[in-house]
């Protein structure tokens, strides 16, 4: 492939064909990830909202709840990796349409937590049922596109995170609003029944709308077909001359990468899970009202993600694009816990948390998937993934017992943010040539 345009101007033809191919993946698949990512990432987290009915109702503490949010995350730890090996067994059109839908069927029977004990099973077994989508949805995009288009790629994928909170948020404080003792159900009850319909639609959809990988697919050509296959090859032996694909659980390298995503995840859950009750902390009662606010850090945080992956891109720089958002996320974490009457201020500097922190997670999967390929990127992203993700089960539990403990919600803020700087540190100890590509 030509590596730069004619003085004319005009683009190869052969430069050319690979754009309209890479479009022609893109829009085949990558929208219906992003749709099915923000239905995951909405039920995995709207339990923030129902905690705003739900806590009372059930007389759940602060630490119940920070414990039964974040033990979704053990239960995702403890699968995410027997999950993406199975998809590679057993193919990801089927894999992925069947825990939508089992997922599903979980989320809409929250409605019959009534104990303590009941909600941390449940949010056990949604943990179960979730592991392995992300992390298949991360290794079935190197089955399309090669390390030099993933950055982009991934952002993108990953603003459903920010799509969830900027639709979600408004969606559920409506739903519970709305909703509210009709049929004798609460409004946080109701919102759980309504919000899990889309992963058992999405489910029975992915199972026509996926393929396996590139030769199972009918809607390209041969010529395009083999196009991808010769891509796709050639960049998995770029990662194995690192010499790290072979030796994925043995490199010291994989386990700095689950530590900083590890505290990165601290910061995005800390944030998701708390948002709304820092808002309603501020003065604002209305579940309506809480809920529209907090899809302005979501929205802010959906421009960061993308600018930021695209400029990562375009200078072919990987970590200074990931210490930067973890720092912006810590002076927001800060300024906002010491402004906690200030609706305005606050607003602000959480929107600015956000960005930082969900630019961050967008940016590090930059890092794994450019240094793994093959089966050492199935097992590598998944122990990362889920590694990592324990720190979705500590950050809301560490909060909730800050919170009973000192009766403030500002030394969780400070906790989070003192940790994203560490993970800053340990990006910059990454050796650059490995993963500025």
């Amino acid at each position: 492939m030509a590596s730069s345009a004619p003085a004319s101007g005009a683009i190869p033809a052969e430069e050319d064909a690979a754009r309209r191919i890479y479009a022609k993946v893109f829009r085949r698949i990558v929208p219906f990830l992003i749709v099915c990512y923000i239905i995951s990432y909405l039920d995995r987290v709207n339990i923030a909202f129902a905690k705003l009915q739900m806590q009372q109702d059930r007389g759940f503490s602060e630490t119940v709840f920070g414990f039964g949010a974040g033990i979704f995350f053990i239960g995702y730890f403890v699968f995410g990796v027997p999950s993406n090996l199975l998809m590679v067994r057993v193919g990801a059109r089927r894999w992925i349409a069947g825990i939508m839908i089992v997922w599903g069927l979980f989320s809409a029977s929250f409605i019959f937590i009534g104990t303590p004990g009941s909600y941390y099973v449940m949010r056990f077994l949604l943990g179960v049922a979730e592991a392995g989508f992300y992390p298949g949805a991360l290794l079935y995009l190197t089955y399309w596109f090669p390390s030099h288009h993933r950055a982009r790629i991934i952002a993108l994928f990953m603003s459903a995170i920010p799509a969830a909170g900027v639709f979600g948020n408004p969606l559920s404080g409506w739903i519970m609003s709305s909703f509210n003792g009709s049929a004798g159900m609460r409004g946080w009850q109701w919102m759980f029944v309504i919000e899990a319909l889309p992963a058992l639609l999405a489910g029975v959809a992915a199972f026509f709308v996926l393929d396996d990988d590139v030769a199972s697919a009918g809607w390209l050509n041969s010529q395009e077909k083999e196009f991808l296959v010769a891509e796709i090859a050639a960049d998995a032996k770029k990662c194995e001359a690192s010499g790290l694909a072979r030796k994925v659980l043995r490199n010291p390298q994989v386990w700095m990468l689950c530590l900083i995503y590890f505290t990165i995840v601290m910061g995005q859950y800390g944030l998701t899970f708390w948002l709304p009750t820092l808002i309603k902390a501020t003065g604002v009662q209305d579940t309506l009202h809480i809920g529209l606010l907090s899809a302005i850090p979501f929205i802010c945080a959906i421009v960061a993600m993308n600018l930021c992956g695209h400029s990562s891109d375009a200078r072919l720089e990987r970590r200074w694009h990931l210490i930067v958002p973890c720092v912006a996320s810590a002076v927001g974490f800060i300024v906002s816990a010491a402004y906690p009457g200030n609706t305005f201020i606050s607003l602000i500097f959480l929107s600015l948390a956000a960005a930082g922190v969900l630019a961050a997670t967008s940016q590090f999967w930059s890092l794994p998937t450019t240094l793994l390929s093959g089966t050492a990127a199935a097992a590598g992203i998944a122990v990362i993934n889920s590694v990592g993700n324990l720190a979705g089960f500590l950050s809301p539990a560490l909060i909730g017992y800050l919170k009973d403990a000192l009766r403030n919600n500002a030394y969780g803020m400070y906790a989070l943010a003192l940790i994203l700087v560490g993970g800053a540190v340990m990006v910059s100890r990454i050796p650059a040539k490995l993963v500025n590509r």
